[in-house]
C-alpha cells in the first residue's frame, strides 16, 4: 500500500515524488521527479503494489495506471476537501452582494437621492485589468510566466496569479475583499458625513479616540472618493464578512462555528438561496466524505451539474474525470495522512538544512529521518 505526494527540492525549481508505505508510515523511497513517468518506472521496478493513494494530479494517476495497472487507485480525500473549498470560495464570491446587509437610509423619501452613483474606479483595479490583459495576451501566445514577467515587470507570483485566474473579475473581488485599515471606522465615518463633517483631520481625530490606529492619509483617501461636488454617501452599516469568512463557515461543521459565526451564516443562506443551496452541497458532500459513503457519488454530481452554481458545477464535472478514484477515496479507509506528513517532516529538514545542503543529502535525510 503506497502513498504519493510531491514536494519541492527547490521551490519553483526543483520537484521531486516520496514514497510512503501506508501501513509503516515510513519513507519507501524519493524520485528526483513528480512526473507520472518516474512513477511509472518506479512501480515496474518494485511489483507488488495493491493500492496507491495519490492527490488528483494527472500525472500520478497516469503513472499509476501504466506502472501497476492492478493496483487500486485512491483518490486522497484532504486534497478532495481542499479543490471543493476552492469551488466554494469561488461561488461566494459571485455572490458577494449578498454578503452585506441591505444599507437603512435615514434620508426622508422626499429629500434628494443622497446615494453616489459611479464612483470612479480605483487605480489598483484600472493597473489589475491592464495588467490581466498583457499577461494573459502573451500567456496565450506561449511566453513563460518568467518571461511574460521580465517584459512586463511583474513579480512571477503576480504572473501565476494572472494567468491562472479564471477571469479579471475574480482577480478585482479579491482585491475589493481586502481589508483596510478604515474598515472598522466606515460606518462611523459615514454617520458623521450625513451630519455634515467634512474636515478629514477632525474625524481622523475622533475615531483615532475610538481605538483607530492607522495614518490620517488613509482616512483623507478614503472621503476623498466623496468630495468635489458628489454630495452625501449613502448610510453603510458595519462591515460584512469577507468572501474567506463565509467560505470558512460554510466549510466548517455546523458543531463547531461560535454563535455569532452561526448566527451570521444563517443570515446570509436566508438572504440568498444560492448560499443556501451551496451550503447544502458542502454538508452533503462532508456526510459521504466521512461516512465512506462513496455510493452517494453519483448523484450528487448529477444534481450539482444540473443546478446553478457554475463554479461549484465545474468541480464536479472534473469528479467526473478521476470517478473511479475518487469514489475508492470516499469508499475505503485509505488514507494519504501519512504521505502528508512525511511531506511536513521533509519541509522541516529543509528548514534545519537552511537550504544550502546538496540535493542528494536531503534525500538521504528524507530516508533515514525517523518517524
Amino acid at each position: 500500500m503506497l502513498g504519493v505526494d510531491d514536494f519541492a527540492f527547490r521551490r519553483g525549481r526543483r520537484y521531486g515524488t516520496v514514497l510512503i508505505d501506508l501501513r509503516t508510515h515510513t519513507p519507501v523511497d524519493v524520485l528526483d521527479s513528480r512526473e507520472g513517468a518516474a512513477l511509472a518506472t518506479w512501480l515496474r521496478r518494485h511489483p507488488g503494489t495493491e493500492v496507491i493513494c495519490r492527490d488528483r494530479a494527472g500525472g500520478y494517476a497516469e503513472g499509476a495506471r501504466t506502472g501497476a495497472p492492478e493496483a487500486i487507485q485512491v483518490a486522497d480525500r484532504f486534497h478532495l476537501w481542499q479543490n471543493l473549498g476552492q469551488a466554494v470560495e469561488r461561488t461566494v464570491n459571485m455572490h458577494r452582494t449578498s454578503l452585506a446587509a441591505p444599507p437603512i437610509s435615514t434620508t426622508p423619501a422626499s429629500a434628494a437621492p443622497s446615494i453616489v452613483q459611479s464612483l470612479p474606479e480605483k487605480k489598483i483595479v484600472t493597473r489589475l485589468r491592464q495588467q490581466h490583459a498583457e499577461a494573459s495576451e502573451l500567456y496565450a501566445e506561449g511566453w513563460s510566466k518568467a518571461a511574460i514577467g521580465r517584459e512586463l515587470g511583474l513579480h512571477p507570483a503576480t504572473v501565476r496569479k494572472l494567468v491562472t485566474a479564471g477571469s479579471v473579475d475574480d482577480l478585482i473581488a479579491k482585491t475589493e475583499q481586502r481589508a483596510h485599515i478604515v474598515d472598522d471606522y466606515v460606518e462611523y465615518l459615514h454617520r458623521r458625513w450625513h451630519e455634515g463633517e467634512r474636515n478629514a483631520t477632525k474625524l481622523y481625530r475622533e475615531i483615532t479616540k475610538l481605538g483607530y490606529r492607522g495614518g490620517e492619509l488613509a482616512v483623507q483617501r478614503y472621503l476623498r472618493r466623496f468630495r468635489h461636488g458628489r454630495g452625501f454617501i449613502a448610510q453603510r452599516g458595519p462591515k460584512p464578512p469577507s468572501v474567506r469568512e463565509v467560505t470558512s463557515w460554510i466549510m466548517t461543521h455546523p458543531d463547531h462555528l461560535d454563535t455569532d459565526e452561526t448566527a451570521a451564516l444563517a443570515t446570509i443562506t436566508t438572504r440568498s438561496p444560492e448560499l443556501d443551496q451551496l451550503a447544502t452541497y458542502v454538508r452533503e458532500f462532508a456526510t459521504m466524505m466521512t461516512k465512506l459513503r462513496g455510493y452517494q457519488l453519483k448523484p450528487w454530481i448529477t444534481a450539482v451539474e444540473q443546478d446553478c452554481l457554475p463554479a461549484l458545477a465545474s468541480f464536479a464535472r472534473n469528479l467526473r474525470r478521476d470517478f473511479d478514484a475518487i469514489h475508492n477515496g470516499l469508499s475505503l479507509p485509505y488514507s494519504s495522512g501519512p504521505v502528508e506528513g512525511a511531506v511536513n517532516r521533509i519541509k522541516m529538514l529543509k528548514r534545519q538544512m537552511f537550504g544550502r545542503a546538496k540535493l542528494d543529502l536531503l534525500r538521504k535525510r528524507i530516508l533515514l529521518a525517523p518517524r
